[in-house]
């Protein structure tokens, strides 16, 4: 098999790619409860304080914080009780010198009130009056009008991606619809004649469809839209035409298999037929996944991936997720969870190539203190459980030769 006439490092390869993309978003309104994972496609505006009214962080007493100054355990002072604050209510009253008020967490605090004495330093009396062992500050147990969120205060800047924070607060001020920026939709695209489908009895010679299945899951748990297409045959006519479908009804197109550079191989081909500028690279240097194909057909993302499934989800999580969150408009992309482990085996590499390694993560409690451990999965890249089994990936970087038994790694979690 001929070699590539170049291999470009992965981050070179990517950079190259999404400078010369230029997506066309799509604005659409969303229901702020159906909005989860989503990307803010412009600012949103605080159209009112948060909170709207100053009220107690603690069950306790509504007072004038200089009524309380110079109280201790051993001279105690009192105060006379004037109401209660009811939850959800407006206090018919307001207080002045020498009076307290009743008050539950969340109450609205009363007119003349600045402090809130917490219940454990006050204890009733008498009829209507509370003794208490302890002074308050101005302002404190309390939280004032606006101190969350002023009125017009941005509160989620256009290119977030929106968490559950963000949609209990813009709930908290009554938004209940938010424009975002439309999904992306991925075309993937299975290509081999040894292929079929998972409901379909195995004979000798054939395989089931893996990669559009894993890709699938990976695209929807990055926020886009998977769109499977029929298993496609090692024909081009086939590939194109399938290829032309996917490339009219999605926002980008993966192909996995066909990337190589066998007399069989036809994704480079068939992306260079259809639509400027084609093919950017062609071998990308990094195992696995070397044959990898990252192009621009009118617009549109192709990317070729390796048909062995390991390689596949490893590259497409590389480089398929990333194209995503340009489309998607994000301004500020969440990494992976990592974790620090200690290796438990040696690793070869070789210089000047990237290399990622499946791992599982092992808890060592064999001394005083609990630590980690990352024990390698060795398997082949057309082993699909070699990626079930492992917990996380751990990178050898281009400039190393490998790793040793006891460095410490960062394993990226899945």
């Amino acid at each position: 098999m001929p070699e590539f006439l170049e291999l470009i490092p992965p981050q070179e390869a990517l950079k190259t790619l999404l400078n010369r993309y230029d997506p066309l978003r799509e604005v659409e309104i969303v229901a702020t409860e159906c909005a989860l994972g989503r990307i803010a496609s412009s600012s949103v505006i605080a159209p009112h304080p948060l909170p709207s009214f100053s009220k107690s962080t603690v069950d306790g007493y509504a007072v004038i914080a200089s009524d309380t100054y110079g109280a201790s355990e051993t001279l105690p002072g009192y105060l006379k009780v004037t109401g209660e604050v009811l939850m959800g209510a407006v206090p018919d009253f307001s207080l002045s010198s020498a009076l307290c008020a009743v008050i539950h967490t969340g109450g609205l605090l009363p007119e003349g009130a600045d402090a809130v004495l917490m219940l454990e330093y006050a204890q009733p009396v008498q009829e209507n009056e509370i003794e208490f062992y302890r002074s308050v500050a101005f302002g404190e147990n309390v939280i004032y009008v606006g101190e969350d969120v002023k009125s017009g205060q941005e509160v989620i800047p256009a290119g977030i991606r929106l968490r559950p924070a963000e949609i209990g607060g813009l709930m908290a001020l009554g938004i209940t619809k938010i424009n975002v920026f439309r999904k992306p939709k991925v075309g993937i695209i299975s290509s081999g004649d040894e292929l079929i489908t998972p409901d379909i009895n195995l004979t000798p010679g054939k395989v089931r469809d893996v990669n559009s299945y894993t890709l699938s899951a990976l695209v929807e748990s990055a926020g886009g839209v998977g769109m499977r297409y029929d298993i496609v045959p090692d024909q081009i006519d086939s590939m194109i035409a399938s290829l032309k479908v996917a490339l009219d009804e999605c926002d980008m197109v993966v192909i996995t298999a066909g990337s190589s550079t066998s007399t069989r191989d036809y994704t480079a081909q068939v992306i260079n037929q259809l639509g400027p500028p084609g093919v950017i690279v062609h071998g990308v240097n990094i195992k696995p996944g070397k044959p990898t194909i990252l192009g621009l057909c009118a617009g549109k993302p192709v990317i070729g991936l390796p048909g062995n499934p390991v390689s596949a989800l490893v590259i497409a999580s590389l480089f398929v997720v990333p194209v995503m969150e340009v489309f998607s408009g994000s301004h500020r992309s969440f990494p992976r969870p990592k974790l620090t482990a200690q290796l438990t085996k040696n690793l070869a590499s070789n210089a000047g190539r990237e290399d990622w390694v499946a791992v599982q993560i092992v808890m060592d409690e064999s001394i005083s203190s609990t630590y980690y451990l990352a024990e390698p999965i060795f398997g082949k890249s057309n082993l699909i459980f070699t990626l079930a089994r492992a917990d996380g990936l751990i990178q050898i970087s281009a400039d190393a030769t490998g790793l040793a038994a006891g460095d410490a790694v960062e394993v990226v979690m899945f």
